[in-house]
């Protein structure tokens, strides 16, 4: 009985009920049973007692069955196959005949009249040197202002002679501006002396670049309670200096010389030197991929910014096989590619730089090559394989990333007698600073060197820069052979060398210490003495388990 205001009746039942129906089930179920029993069908199949122990050739006959249902498994396999094959065949004609409906017969009659349609040609490889090379062509070309993107660290490595003189031998009204970028890493004396230095040549713009612009329409939300110690954070990594003075720099003079249309501002550099960072830091969000991987950028990509300036990001200048070691290390696209080893590329890097201060830097004891650095670093910073070997390698890429990267603080010393290069002369020079608000560009200047907090002098790594890096604008200027063959034929010459001197030294030693022990040994031959053995402190010995082995004392 369905019950008022309940939806759905209720299954209760009345005892007697209940037992009823139990009663009907069982005196069901026995007569089942019973019709079962005379007929002989039963639910329990009978188990194979399989080939009894007693039986002659037990295991040949098994041997036998065990062949007939791998054989027949193996029938049953190429049946499904079979099948398989049959439904797709059944399906690619049903395809073919439904695609051959659908297609108009105008089409139909254009292939029959031009014969073989020709092929498609293939996407070009973003990656090569060719594309990469026509890319930054075309972005030169399309540019009335190119500015070319200097690392503080290293400013004079990151300038490209090639693609500087190629943007004034372009002609017309094109205009070199140079941007100091990563201030932040460098000390701030050292910036200074750069800012004088480039100065003489093109004008130049101090820059920080804000590296925590993750969305790309959201901008960060304004904050009621302002923190005490935000001037303490304002270099970090979320703020930014130097953009509004670039920013009203480029409008200003866009004011100035473009009457119609928009002025076009190319950010051109070796890859890693920030220049997509700039275009987010002036833009106010993330309008370009960034990324610590050198090449993230692959092709040109426009950015407005005002209502008649508008950015042209680039992808970074090739460097030339023919560079010193050291400068490819850091420039050059190989090492991401897997051209030149990640440790060789370290072992450049640490010839150039004070042995104590990198110690110092990365914490790590006393090191007598590079090998031995990385070993130490990776056990440093946990970078271990299986059984606990350390990840030299890994360690390599995280250092490589640190140098390349907008975290560790290294600086060059600026030349003191400064002289223009052979492209350069008095006249060029002044050409390329008309048009700019230079005394706009010296406040702005000075306004983002008092905001930046600067590292220490102490604090930062020196390292000797090998002068400006080569690079390609063409694949015609590829020389033939080893990259870095030339630059490095010296370098291999010294090292030869030194291995040489090392060799002598060591023989003439050992030769003393034997002369030593003979004498030791003659004089005193009552007592009794025990050689001394050299022990060998090497990387292998310092891995190997130094367990006491007891079977020394049974030999």
């Amino acid at each position: 009985m369905k019950r008022p205001k309940l939806k759905k009746a209720s299954k209760r039942l009345s005892c007697a009920k209940r037992y009823k129906i139990q009663k009907k089930v069982r005196e069901h179920n026995r007569k089942l049973r019973k019709e079962a029993k005379k007929k002989g069908v039963s639910k329990r199949v009978k188990k194979d007692i399989g080939v009894p122990n007693s039986a002659p050739f037990k295991e040949e006959i098994l041997r036998e069955a065990e062949q007939r249902r791998l054989q027949i498994e193996e029938e049953k396999e190429k049946r499904r196959q079979a099948k398989k094959e049959q439904r797709a065949e059944k399906r690619k004609k049903e395809k073919e005949a439904a695609s051959k409906e659908a297609e108009p017969t105008a089409k139909k009659a254009r292939k029959d009249d031009s014969g073989t349609q020709s092929e498609k040609k293939p996407a070009p490889d973003r990656s090569s040197k060719h594309f990469l090379c026509a890319e930054l062509n075309k972005v030169i070309d399309a540019s009335d202002v190119v500015i070319e993107v200097l690392d503080a660290r290293d400013p004079l490595g990151c300038r490209c002679p090639q693609l500087e003189e190629a943007v004034l031998q372009r002609g017309g009204t094109k205009k070199l501006l140079l941007v100091l970028n990563k201030i932040d890493l460098v000390p701030k004396e050292n910036v200074e002396r750069w800012i004088q230095c480039l100065q003489q040549e093109f004008p130049v713009v101090a820059f920080k670049a804000s590296t925590q612009l993750r969305d790309g329409v959201v901008k960060a939300k304004k904050r009621r309670i302002v923190a005490s110690n935000e001037v303490l954070d304002r270099s970090r990594g979320a703020a930014c200096f130097g953009n509004c003075c670039l920013a009203e720099l480029l409008i200003s003079y866009a004011d100035k010389t473009q009457s119609e249309g928009s002025l076009r501002v190319s950010v051109v550099g070796f890859p890693n030197v920030g220049k997509s960072s700039i275009i987010n830091s002036i833009k106010g969000s993330l309008a370009c991929n960034v990324g610590i991987k050198r090449g993230t950028t692959k092709m040109m990509q426009e950015v407005h910014i005002a209502k008649n300036v508008k950015l042209i990001d680039s992808p970074g200048v090739v460097a030339s096989p023919s560079n010193p070691p050291a400068s490819m290390a850091l420039r050059s696209l190989q090492v991401e590619e897997g051209g030149e080893s990640v440790l060789e590329a370290v072992r450049n890097l640490l010839k150039q730089c004070d042995k104590t201060q990198i110690m110092l830097q990365y914490t790590v004891p006393d090191f007598r090559n590079s090998l031995e650095f990385l070993t130490l670093f990776a056990k440093k910073r946990g970078y271990l394989q299986k059984g606990g070997i350390p990840n030299t390698e890994q360690a390599a890429t995280m250092f490589l990333a640190d140098w390349t990267g907008a975290k560790l603080s290294y600086h060059c010393k600026a030349p003191e007698n400064h002289s223009l290069p052979a492209y350069l002369s008095d006249a060029v020079v002044t050409e390329m600073q008309n048009g700019w608000n230079l005394n706009k560009i010296k406040t702005g200047n000075k306004e983002t060197l008092k905001a930046v907090r600067f590292p220490n002098q102490a604090s930062s790594i020196g390292f000797t820069s090998k002068g400006p890096t080569s690079g390609l604008l063409s694949v015609a200027d590829i020389p033939e052979g080893k990259p870095g063959a030339a630059s490095t034929e010296e370098e291999a010459e010294q090292n030869k060398e030194s291995s040489e001197t090392e060799t002598m030294e060591d023989s003439n030693t050992t030769e003393k210490a034997e002369k030593l022990q003979k004498k030791t040994i003659k004089k005193k031959k009552g007592n009794v003495r025990f050689q001394s053995v050299p022990i060998d402190i090497s990387l292998s010995t310092a891995i190997t388990d130094d367990a006491y082995d007891f079977n020394t004392d049974f030999k």
